[in-house]
């Protein structure tokens, strides 16, 4: 008899408040390798902040992550932080790529440099492998021709795909994306969304944060919608949109229908 494969990530007991305000309210969730997980719901719900936990770039009040069998776990939020967490979260973030709404690219850099960086800084990745990889990575999103230019030069859908090939230059087991698409012009959204469908079909492991229903439809392996800090409802793309199982999820959707 085979054994059992653990997920890739398991979440439990997750919680995170902001000056006493519950933000993350006991979030559970076990996502396995491959799969593309959307996570919708009404704006300030917590989506983001899910997001931030899973890459360390906010701490997380109780609870533990595991990603790829490294853990980061706090029973109490009265419990000092020590060197032995942040070094934890460190080695974890390094595993996980985060795509952002605002692109975040450094301006007086090249998108060939913007990709070159992080393997180059936190690697110490030779130059040439370096460069050979960024340039590898911008070809996979569609933007070889485009590694001497600037951000300031390109569309919002061109710095949203620098952005993703940046991510992926540090060979992440994870990649998250909060709202993608929110700040690009609705003609170049699918450009975007592309690249995660080639993404998905190689095998990666994608959570998005998305206000778009229909990709979410069409792309993901199950869909969570999130309401108050609360993970409502997990269920496949076809049965949360044609038949959702709590008034929560049905009363949100119907905006969209």
């Amino acid at each position: 008899m085979m054994e059992k494969k653990e997920p890739l990530i398991r979440v439990k007991n997750l919680q995170k408040s902001y000056d006493d305000v519950p933000v993350l309210r006991g979030i559970d969730v076990a996502i396995e390798e491959g799969d593309l997980v959307s996570v919708i719901g009404p704006s300030g719900c917590g989506k983001s902040t899910f997001l931030r936990c899973l890459n360390c770039l906010e701490v997380l009040d109780t609870g533990s992550i595991v990603i790829d069998g490294m853990r980061i776990h706090r029973s109490s939020e009265d419990i000092p932080l020590d060197s032995t967490f942040y070094h934890k979260a460190h080695e974890l973030r390094q595993h996980v790529g985060m795509v952002f709404q605002a692109f975040n690219l450094f301006p007086h850099k090249t998108l060939l440099q913007n990709v070159m960086l992080a393997p180059l800084v936190v690697k110490k990745a030779e130059h040439d492998e370096a460069e050979y990889k960024a340039n590898e990575l911008l070809k996979k999103v569609g933007l070889q021709h485009l590694g001497s230019r600037y951000p300031a030069s390109l569309s919002g859908g061109q710095k949203q795909r620098a952005a993703i090939a940046r991510a992926l230059a540090m060979n992440p087991k994870v990649m998250l994306y909060d709202e993608p698409t929110s700040s690009i012009d609705p003609q170049m959204v699918d450009e975007v969304l592309q690249v995660m469908r080639n993404l998905d079909a190689e095998g990666m492991t994608q959570i998005i944060v998305t206000h778009e229903m229909k990709f979410a439809k069409d792309a993901s392996d199950y869909i969570i919608y999130m309401e108050h800090g609360e993970f409502i409802e997990i269920s496949d793309e076809d049965e949360i949109f044609v038949s959702p199982k709590d008034e929560r999820t049905r009363r949100f959707l119907k905006c969209f229908m």
